[in-house]
């Protein structure tokens, strides 16, 4: 931990810092990583799938709950499907942060997932960030041109995935 300290105190011009994973609430160490960089004076996000809460210093909670596309064939189906949601642990994140919910959309069917899961939850269509899924610009531009109308539609903020775009379809971006 001392040693990702030292590498942010590098950067002296950076004020923001997004903790991510894999799972960053699982990760030994998170708590207290939080609560040093907010020390430095950093703005600090959380980047979550909403599955387990660690009592973290944040300054916005970013929860992508996993819908039903994301659930992979094979031995961990099972697994996967039983943990994606979890309700209390999700109201309790948006009970103790400033938040976001931030959704990786593939077809329709994921829209009414999401909008069956925010109302379930009381959370406003302002708190909601609809991303297409894919994994080039092709598909995210083909995704993005309908899902931008759903976002207008119904007040939802809309996200390009521009690591995608910058980077490719690459681990580290």
């Amino acid at each position: 931990m001392d040693e990702i300290v030292e590498q942010v105190a590098g950067y002296p011009a950076a004020r923001h810092a997004v903790l991510t994973g894999g799972e960053p609430m699982i990760m030994p160490g998170i708590v207290e990583l939080s609560q040093r960089l907010s020390y430095r004076g950093m703005h600090i996000t959380i980047e979550t799938a909403g599955t387990v809460h660690a009592p973290v210093v944040c300054e916005l909670m970013s929860i992508s709950p996993k819908l039903s596309n994301s659930t992979p064939e094979g031995a961990f189906r099972n697994q996967h499907e039983r943990l994606r949601i979890q309700p209390e642990v999700l109201a309790r994140l948006i009970r103790e942060y400033d938040y976001q919910l931030k959704f990786v959309i593939a077809g329709e069917s994921d829209v009414e997932e999401v909008q069956s899961l925010i109302a379930s939850l009381a959370v406003p269509a302002s708190k909601v960030i609809l991303m297409p899924e894919g994994v080039n610009a092709e598909e995210l531009n083909a995704r993005g041109a309908w899902i931008a109308e759903l976002c207008k539609r119904y007040g939802y903020r809309f996200s390009p995935r521009l690591h995608l775009y910058l980077y490719g379809n690459r681990r580290g971006t």
